[in-house]
Order: structure tokens, then C-alpha cells, then sequence
């Protein structure tokens, strides 16, 4: 395949909301370049996009897909991203790599949160962007309507390049170049350049003087053409344009019809001329501080920034090559293990098609395989350069069930499968709690978690059942309590004997000692989930060896905390004072000792008022104005505290407290309640103690399940 130079690649993300149009625009963009002969249909599973079988499925974009199109010398990059809230991964991946974002929009249904969220997250990695109203031929369209949306949306500096010359897409009024480009049925996509009619012509002259000024008022060297000459030349233009977009001052807008094929090449003109190289956009930011200039006579550096398998082809790392040169045959130090990788053979796809490259320079995107050991997020670099290219940050999972495979012997298979999937799509998180005895997968949402299912079946042959997950409960007390708690055992020779008082209360601030103990040490130990137990040897008078038994009665103590007296859950956050007791010359040994200290603690626990403690988790919901009452409604009925409402542009973003036990599915609930736009993100905040009601119904749950 053809060389191109850093200076003539362009990478271009479409992004928006499910729907809009991305992938038959993509489509159309490989055919009016000659990519393909004919245009796919989503409909009939032909893009050369969505090929895999969950797309083809459900006919909508589950992966990004990278396709590539030659326009005028130039190539031009195009990652296809899903529009479905649960794939941000793909989204964030995609924008991490891409020099700039093209924003579908469909005409019809205007501003929509696959929109909202994508726009967040190039505003978090800095990407230029522009927006493309498409769909623009249907009845229910309002083209005005939806530029004013964008506008309110997404601020003033959504600039229109072109407005629509009457109803439909047939008639483009272009105010960059001042032309109106009429697209004939009979001229399949190409369009018939012509002057502004005068029904137009006031208004396209004021827009394009808008477009100048806009322009100029971000550069001072253009101002001071403009205020010199009146005017700018299209090149001016088209030069402030591309500045002002790197800046992200400036954001486009034009109008295409992808399915009637209109105006798909006058965009790719633009993203030729305007849209940024990648020698144009600033360089690299690497960890650790630092940045990276896309040179490609300097030490190959090449990003993965997506790992996919493919039936009968193995594992594709699709990498960009942020310096140096990539060629087959070089080896390569991945910057996270130190392991070496030769690259073999390099590709560029369009789908699942593929062909074979010589060479890819900085700034281009390609595909490897066979690369054993390295994995999405990872730096392949000369050995010696030391850079390390700033990873992607994915999302907060917001949907987690527990995961167990359908049928018995099946489990190592979905251990594989499983580690796999996490290495391909790290929005995907897999924890095992030891104690509930269960594996958690978490996603972005039900749909995201389906598909890992579906590929667990398809791919590594095993069946899984996903179950709500356990709550992991805590155990502590809210009073002080004594007991007193003797073990005697003979069995013939030498017995067991162990008697030990001890106090328990709760660990809320220094220990007030009763009249009748005296301190003499003090030991802190910490649990496994970050709660603290203290031990107070209050023992005189030599009536127990603490010397001698105090390891064995701690650990006693601390093995009966892993599962407390209410329901079996662990506890912690308490002080525990052994005071008084007794022991016998030849009876009592370490066992005895350990047998009573654990006895004895559960007997003065179950008298101390116990409560079971719950997991709150702080929530922060972002949802449109229309939304807050239903949401803080819900939010009531979840046992969630309000902890207040922060106005964020034209959405409204609840801070409150949640149990999590009532967060479960709750992202479907939410994109029901608000038809899809609101999202929310949560965190483990701390643990307090729950509603007697609902312990009651969990301890009877949890006596059920010990029982069954």
C-alpha cells in the first residue's frame, strides 16, 4: 500500500449519539474515495464497520471500527465509534487517538446524550471538533432548530460553514466558499457548484462576514488583515479556521445526507484542507510530565490504544504511531513489562478488510498482530527513549452483576475468557470477593455486560448466568458489654482449660477504664477492609500468662471477626479488653486459650446492641432540568440523602448518598426515568449502620441462605 507522510494523514473520530448516522456515513465516505465499489447497509449487515456478529445483530455499533480513505493524496483515518452510552470506553479510546471529532447529529432528534457525552469527553482530551447535521432529507427535520440547540448546547463557538437551501439536502449554501452546491439525484453524490441564489444571497452574506470575523477575532494576525483589507482570502480562512479549531474555539457546522450520498465529499475536502495533520496538533503528553513531537525520524513510539481478537486472524493491536517510523521486523520494548516485540506484519483496515503497509509514520494508525504481551494502554518504544505515552483514563463502571458460569467444569474457561475480555476492553472490571464467595463484572451499563456474555459464548464456548450481587455487610456494636467465658475439656491425660473475662465496646474514642481494670498494653490491628480492632491487656496479678497466650487469644478474637454473630459478615471498629481470667499449670495451651478468647467474644458481642453495617456510596447524577424531580423522587424511595444541586449548562447534577444495596441496575432505571439522558457515576463513600427493618431482613436472608 501507498507511504504517506505525518503532513498527509488525517485522523477523524465520528462520534454522537446511536442513530445519528455515524457508520453510514463512514460507509459513504470509503465509497465516494474509491475504497469500495458499493455502499454497505446497516440494515443488511454489509458496512464494512459493523461486521461483527453482536453488531450485525442489533444493527448498531458495539466496537469502534477503523476504516481509512485516500482523498486527493491525502489519507484520511476514520474511527467508527459506537453512539450507545454503555461503549464510552470505545469513545474515549477513539478521541485519545484521533486529531479531531466530527459530531453526527441527526436532524430529526436533535442534541441527544450519546452527543452530550461524547462532547464531554473531547472536551476532556482536547480534541477539534466539528459537528455534521445529517438526516437533514427527512419531513420532521428542523434544520434551524437544531443549529440553535448546538449553539445553546455547546456555546457560541459553533460556527455555521453551511445552511441548508430550503427544505432537505438537495441545496447546500457553503459560506466558506460562497457557493451553493446543488447534488442532482442523477449525479450519485456529486454536487453542481453555482452562485447564491437571491433569495439567499443577504443571508449568506451575512453569515460569511460572521465566519470571517469569528475567525479573525481568534487570531491576531488575521485581525489585523481583516481590519487592513475588509476581508479574508478562502486560504486566510481556511487557515484561521484550522487554528481556531485546534484551539477549540471554533466548531463547524455543516450538513450532509450520508445515506443519500450528499455532501460526504465537500466534508472530506474540508477535513483535507482544515482538519489538522497531526505535525499541527500539539504534541504528545507522556506520564510523568513531558510531551512527545510526532517525528518521524526520531525513536519509534507507537500507543495501543484498542485490542481486539478476530476469528481465524488472532489478536489485533491497533496502535498510533506518536514518533519515529513503524516497520516490519523491528523490536520494541513495551514500556509497562520490559518485554521485547517484534513487530511482524503492519496493517491497515477498513473493518475486517485488511492490507499490508511498508511502513507507518508518526502520526498514522495501524494494526499489528501476535503481539503476545502487549496490551490496550501500552507504550511500544525504542529501548533506550524512555517515553510513555499518558494513558487512557476509561470510566467508572456503573453496572455490576455477579457472573458464575451456567454449567459445572465450565469455570476455567471463563477465568480465560474473562481475562481476556478485561485486556481488550479495560472499561470492563472483574473482582472477586473471597468472602460472599463470588466474581463481579462491571461495566457501563446492561447492554455493555450482555455483549461480554455474548462474546463468552461465542468466543470461548461457556454460558454464564448473571445474579445480583451480595452486599458486603459489616458487623460492629453500639454499646459496651462484658462476658466471662470458661473451656474445660478432659479427654483422658492431659486436658483444656481456658477462663477469660473480657469487655468489648465500640472504638468511637479513648478507652475510659472501669475501676476494676488497669491498663497495661495497648495493640491496634487493622482488617482487611480498612477497619481497626484494639486489644487491651488489662491482665493482673499473673492470673493469665499474657505472654504466653495473648497471640493465641487475639487470634482467636480475629478469626471470629472474619464472620460476625448477626448474619456472618465481618467486624470491625471495636475495643476489646481482656481483664480478668485463669489458667491451669498443665491443662491450658494455646488452643484452649484461642477456643475460649473466641467464644467469649461472641458471647459479650451479641449482648454489646449489634447492628449491621451497609456500604453508602456518594452519587452524582447529571440529568436535564426536566428530569430533577422524577430522579430526586426515585432517589427518595432508595433511602438516598440529597446532599445538594449544582447547576452544569443546561443539565442539573444531584450530589446525594445512596445505600448500595438500592443501586442495583439503577443506570437502566435512570435511562429510563430520563429517556436516555441522564448519567451518573458513584463511589464507595463509608459504612453506617442500617434501618433495623432492612438488617432484620437481611440477617433472615442471610440465617436462609447458612441454612439452605
Amino acid at each position: 500500500m501507498k507511504t504517506y507522510s505525518t503532513d498527509q494523514i488525517r485522523n477523524v473520530a465520528l462520534v454522537g449519539h446511536q442513530g445519528s448516522g455515524k457508520t453510514t456515513l463512514a460507509e459513504t465516505m470509503l465509497y465516494v474515495s474509491g475504497g469500495r465499489d458499493r455502499r454497505g447497509n446497516v440494515a443488511e449487515g454489509t458496512t464494512a464497520s459493523d461486521y461483527h456478529p453482536s453488531e450485525v445483530e442489533r444493527q448498531m455499533s458495539v466496537f469502534t471500527s477503523l476504516l481509512h480513505a485516500e482523498w486527493k493524496g491525502n489519507k484520511i483515518n476514520v474511527l467508527d465509534t459506537p453512539g450507545y452510552p454503555d461503549f464510552a470506553g470505545e469513545v474515549i479510546a477513539s478521541l485519545k487517538v484521533a486529531d479531531a471529532a466530527i459530531f453526527v447529529m441527526n436532524a430529526a432528534e436533535g442534541v441527544q446524550v450519546g452527543t452530550e457525552l461524547a462532547w464531554h469527553y473531547a472536551d476532556m482530551t482536547h480534541t477539534p471538533a466539528m459537528f455534521v447535521i445529517n438526516q437533514l432529507d427527512r419531513p420532521d427535520s428542523s434544520f434551524r432548530d437544531l443549529v440553535k440547540q448546538i449553539q445553546e448546547r455547546f456555546g457560541r463557538g459553533a460556527t455555521l460553514v453551511q445552511i441548508a437551501g430550503g427544505q432537505g439536502t438537495r441545496s447546500i449554501i457553503d459560506v466558506l466558499l460562497m457557493k451553493q452546491l446543488f447534488h442532482p439525484e442523477n449525479l450519485n453524490g456529486k454536487s453542481e457548484e453555482r452562485d447564491i441564489e437571491a433569495a439567499f444571497a443577504e443571508e449568506a452574506d451575512a453569515l460569511h462576514n460572521a465566519l470571517v470575523e469569528n475567525i479573525a477575532e481568534n487570531d491576531e494576525g488575521l485581525m489585523e488583515l481583516y481590519f487592513e483589507k475588509g476581508n479574508l482570502t478562502e486560504e486566510e480562512m481556511r487557515k484561521g479556521l484550522a487554528q481556531a479549531m485546534i484551539r477549540r474555539q471554533l466548531f463547524p457546522i455543516f450538513i450532509a445526507s450520508a445515506e443519500q450520498n450528499i455532501g460526504v465529499g465537500r466534508l472530506m475536502s474540508f477535513i483535507n484542507n482544515v482538519f489538522p495533520a497531526p505535525s499541527a496538533m500539539p504534541p504528545a503528553r507522556l506520564e510523568g510530565g513531558g510531551t512527545l513531537a510526532p517525528d518521524p525520524k526520531g525513536p519509534p513510539v507507537a500507543f495501543v490504544y484498542r485490542t481486539m481478537a478476530e476469528p481465524h486472524v488472532g489478536e489485533y493491536s491497533f496502535v498510533r504511531v506518536y514518533g519515529g517510523t513503524l516497520k516490519s521486523g523491528l523490536d520494541l520494548e513495551n514500556a509497562q513489562t520490559g518485554v521485547t516485540e517484534r513487530v511482524g506484519t503492519l496493517y491497515t483496515v477498513n473493518g475486517r478488510e485488511r492490507d499490508t503497509m511498508d511502513e507507518a509514520a508518526a502520526g498514522d494508525l495501524a494494526a499489528l498482530i501476535k503481539l503476545k504481551n502487549t496490551h490496550t494502554n501500552n507504550t511500544l518504544r525504542a529501548r533506550g527513549s524512555g517515553a510513555v505515552v499518558e494513558k487512557i483514563h476509561f470510566p467508572d463502571p456503573r453496572y455490576t452483576v455477579a457472573i458464575h458460569a451456567a454449567h459445572e467444569g465450565d469455570e476455567d474457561k471463563l477465568a480465560q475468557g474473562m481475562h481476556q475480555l478485561v485486556e481488550e476492553d479495560p472499561s470492563l472490571i472483574v473482582t472477586q470477593d473471597a468472602h460472599l464467595g463470588q466474581t463481579l463484572l462491571a461495566g457501563q451499563g446492561e447492554l455493555h455486560l450482555q455483549i461480554a456474555a455474548f462474546r463468552l459464548k461465542n468466543r470461548f464456548g461457556v454460558d454464564v448466568v448473571f445474579d445480583k450481587p451480595r452486599i458486603s455487610y459489616r458487623e460492629t456494636i453500639q454499646k459496651q458489654a462484658r462476658a466471662q467465658y470458661r473451656h474445660k475439656k478432659q479427654t483422658g491425660g492431659a486436658g483444656q482449660f481456658a477462663d477469660i473475662s473480657l469487655l468489648v465496646e465500640p472504638l468511637n474514642g479513648e478507652f475510659r477504664a472501669p475501676a476494676d481494670i488497669n491498663v497495661r498494653n495497648v495493640s491496634v490491628e487493622e482488617t482487611a477492609w480498612g477497619a481497626k480492632v484494639e486489644f487491651i491487656d488489662a491482665i493482673v496479678g499473673g492470673v493469665i500468662d499474657m505472654r504466653r497466650f495473648f497471640g493465641a487469644i487475639q487470634k482467636g478474637i480475629l478469626e471470629a471477626l472474619q464472620e460476625g454473630p448477626i448474619a456472618g459478615y465481618p467486624v470491625g471498629d471495636l475495643r476489646i479488653v481482656i481483664y480478668d481470667g485463669g489458667m491451669h499449670s498443665v491443662d491450658s495451651n494455646e488452643n484452649a486459650f484461642k477456643t475460649a478468647a473466641r467464644m467469649g467474644f461472641r458471647d459479650a458481642f451479641r449482648r454489646a446492641q449489634p447492628v449491621l453495617l451497609e456500604p453508602i456510596h456518594n452519587v452524582t447524577i447529571t440529568v436535564p432540568e426536566t428530569h430533577v424531580g422524577d430522579v430526586m423522587g426515585d432517589l427518595n424511595t432508595r433511602r438516598g440523602r440529597i446532599q445538594g444541586i449544582e447547576a452544569e449548562g443546561f443539565f442539573q447534577s444531584i450530589k446525594a448518598q445512596v445505600p448500595e444495596a438500592e443501586l442495583y441496575r439503577y443506570a437502566t432505571a435512570l435511562r429510563s426515568m430520563t429517556q436516555g439522558r441522564g448519567i451518573h457515576h458513584n463511589e464507595f463513600a463509608h459504612y453506617e449502620p442500617m434501618p433495623r427493618h432492612v438488617q432484620d431482613k437481611v440477617v433472615e436472608e442471610s440465617t436462609a441462605q447458612t441454612e439452605a
